[in-house]
C-alpha cells in the first residue's frame, strides 16, 4: 500500500472507529489474560468456563443449546463441540426437551458447579487486574475512563 493510500485510510477513521479499535484491543488483551489464567489454574478453557457460568445461573441449571450459543457468543456447532468436551469431563450432561423431543438441553452437573465455583475467584481477580492494567496504559486510559467512570 502506498503512503498516500495509507494516509487516506487513516484520515477516514472516525471517532467511533477509533473508539471501536480501542474496544477490540482491550477485548483481546483481557480475553488473553483470562484464558491463560483459567486454563493454567483450573484446566478448562475460557469458553468452557463461561458456559458453566451461564448454566450455573440458569433456572434448573439448564439451557437449550442455541440459547447457550447466543449467551456465550459462539455458533451452534462450536457450542456442540464445547458441550461435548464438558460432558466428557463430567461437567455437564444432555437432556431432551420434554415438550419438543428435538430440543436438546445441556445441564450442569454438581461437578460442573464445583469447577465453576472454584474458578470464579480466578476469573474475577484476573479481570480486575486486566482492566487495571488497561486503565494504566496511556493508549487505553481514555476508553477505560468511559467504561469505569
Amino acid at each position: 500500500m502506498s503512503a498516500g493510500a495509507e494516509g487516506t485510510i487513516a484520515s477516514t477513521v472516525t471517532d467511533d472507529g477509533a473508539l471501536w479499535d480501542g474496544v477490540v484491543t482491550l477485548h483481546g488483551r483481557v480475553e488473553n489474560r483470562l484464558a491463560k489464567a483459567i486454563q493454567r489454574r483450573h484446566g478448562i478453557g475460557l469458553s468452557e468456563y463461561r458456559a458453566l457460568c451461564r448454566l450455573a445461573r440458569a433456572e434448573d441449571g439448564e439451557l437449550r443449546m442455541q440459547e447457550l450459543a447466543d449467551l456465550i457468543g459462539l455458533n451452534q456447532s462450536s457450542v456442540s463441540r464445547l458441550v461435548a468436551r464438558l460432558e466428557a469431563a463430567g461437567l455437564t450432561r444432555r437432556d431432551m426437551c420434554p415438550k419438543d423431543r428435538r430440543g436438546v438441553y445441556t445441564v450442569i452437573t454438581d461437578e460442573g458447579r464445583a469447577v465453576q465455583a472454584k474458578a470464579a475467584p480466578t476469573y474475577a481477580e484476573t479481570l480486575t487486574e486486566a482492566l487495571d492494567a488497561a486503565a494504566a496504559d496511556p493508549a487505553l486510559a481514555p476508553l477505560m475512563a468511559r467504561l469505569r467512570p
